[in-house]
């Protein structure tokens, strides 16, 4: 049964579309921490976020922006504003469907059920700003094209995406290539970081490696000079 995770702060319409989504066979998880709304969602893994833009304490496109760096999961727009410009910006962050409130139930209805069909099989994929990583086969597709990483970069790639813009520490990392921090070899963790390094620089991704020392790593936005 697939599960749909809704972020919205107006009681009436949150439970309204909850219950909608339930008599059509859907198990649904309501949201009300928007603040920590990315965060959760990331950890829940739900297959479909419909998503309100006009939230408190942080705005619904914060939340995708966020969601969409992290993770794969589709998101539907769902919001009162109506503005092409709020439609196009929910768009360039990674939404997937935009529709305005009132919308009609069959219509929500059938734009969700074309979204999941679309999602099918793709559960394993990680979004990045310019590509997909497959967490099974390491695929990387990227500029029209799909290479397999090396394993090693693969784990390590898997590894950093998940943390988004957090930092990923050492331990992290060695239990992510070996599946244990009682041994850390950091010249092998350094030979497959700069492994890693080299793929993504002759891939031309928008992302880089950075060190924080004594700490760990994280991914960067490229600067373009």
């Amino acid at each position: 049964m697939k599960r749909i995770a809704v972020v919205e702060d107006e009681v009436y319409m949150r439970e309204e579309l909850c219950d909608m989504l339930q008599k059509d066979g859907y198990l649904v998880e309501a949201i009300t921490e928007f603040e920590d709304a990315a965060r959760l969602l990331a950890a829940l893994r739900p297959d479909l976020v419909i998503l309100d833009l006009n939230l408190p304490e942080i705005s619904g496109f914060q939340i995708c922006q966020e969601l969409k760096n992290k993770t794969a999961i589709p998101v539907l727009v769902l919001t009162s504003r109506d503005q092409v410009k709020d439609e196009l910006q929910a768009f360039q962050l990674g939404a997937d469907e935009y529709l305005t409130k009132p919308c009609r139930k069959d219509r929500l209805l059938a734009r969700v059920s074309n979204i999941l069909k679309r999602y099918e099989g793709r559960t394993n994929l990680i979004e990045g700003p310019d590509f997909l990583l497959d967490q099974q086969t390491y695929t990387l597709y990227i500029h029209n094209t799909s290479v397999v990483l090396p394993k090693n970069q693969g784990k390590l790639l898997v590894a950093l995406l998940s943390g988004g813009d957090a930092l990923v520490t050492t331990e992290q990392l060695c239990m992510a290539l070996w599946g244990t921090t009682e041994y850390i070899d950091e010249n092998a963790l350094q030979v497959n970081l700069t492994r890693l390094k080299k793929t993504m620089s002759a891939l031309e991704m928008k992302q880089r490696i950075v060190a924080v020392r004594g700490m760990g790593y994280r991914l960067e936005a490229e600067v373009s000079l």
